[in-house]
């Protein structure tokens, strides 16, 4: 499967995690994460597990260089949405070392759900040096909280 495919289940699970969102029930830490579109502006969103490691929150693109990757990139910021809760953040994407303690988080906390968009082999147990192997197919970003 292409990461930027969804099946059946997939799009049902994802539909599911932003409506608890919009109602305020982060399932599992699921936040509704909205992006505005490159070319069209329109605000799209899709449900992200946010996670913060060392006193930093990050964001892992679990499927990939997917629309909301290049969005992000291109705006450099997003919002989290959980019920009424609408919070604006600057995001910036992290490579190399920096990336490494997230993504292992990450692959340690919800390799039950993500886990099959990863190359077989790669969990949170694998070294330093195979998972900054994997992060340029599966972005990493930093995100902090825009001041009001």
């Amino acid at each position: 499967m292409a990461t930027s495919e969804l099946d059946f289940a997939t799009r049902f699970f994802n539909a599911v995690i932003k409506g608890l969102s919009r109602l305020g029930i982060s399932a599992f830490g699921a936040q509704e994460l909205i992006v505005r579109g490159r070319r069209s502006g329109k605000e799209f969103s899709t449900p992200v597990n946010p996670m913060t490691v060392g006193g930093v929150t990050y964001l892992i693109a679990p499927r990939g260089q997917t629309q909301w990757v290049r969005n992000a990139r291109h705006h450099r910021e997003v919002a989290l949405r959980r019920g009424r809760r609408l919070t604006a953040y600057e995001i910036a994407e992290v490579h190399g070392a920096e990336a490494v303690p997230p993504m292992r988080h990450y692959l340690r906390k919800w390799a039950w759900e993500v886990g099959r968009f990863f190359p077989e082999g790669v969990t949170a147990d694998s070294t330093d040096a195979e998972l900054a192997a994997v992060i340029p197919a599966h972005p990493v970003f930093r995100i902090t909280e825009r001041a009001a």
